[in-house]
């Protein structure tokens, strides 16, 4: 088993450490939810909704945006160049050290 740690500023600007396993198949929102930070993932994780956007604040390689992705930011909010979705970003040992910012609600 291998946890990553993962810092992540909430919408009032407190930095919460948190600690994601690798091995449990879990996406950023569920890590989120988990701790009882403000993300809603209405939608479930499928990319149908944006209450899990999120800012990359860390210079970290995440994989590629798919296209269903895409298209939810582009109808989203507060969405900026380094908007992602919690829900499309598993966790994995790569992300040791990732920083990010919740997004405002919709």
């Amino acid at each position: 088993m291998m946890d990553v740690n993962i810092v992540i500023k909430d919408r009032e600007g407190v930095m919460h450490k948190v600690i994601a396993p690798t091995d449990m198949a879990m996406n950023l929102m569920e890590v989120c939810k988990s701790y009882e930070l403000p993300v809603e993932g209405i939608c479930g994780g499928m990319a149908m909704c944006a209450s899990c956007q999120c800012y990359i604040l860390s210079n970290h390689d995440l994989p590629k945006m798919q296209d269903e992705e895409e298209a939810m930011l582009s109808e989203a909010f507060y969405v900026e160049d380094n908007s992602r979705l919690g829900c499309q970003i598993n966790i994995t040992s790569a992300l040791e050290g990732l920083l990010v910012e919740l997004a405002p609600e919709s």
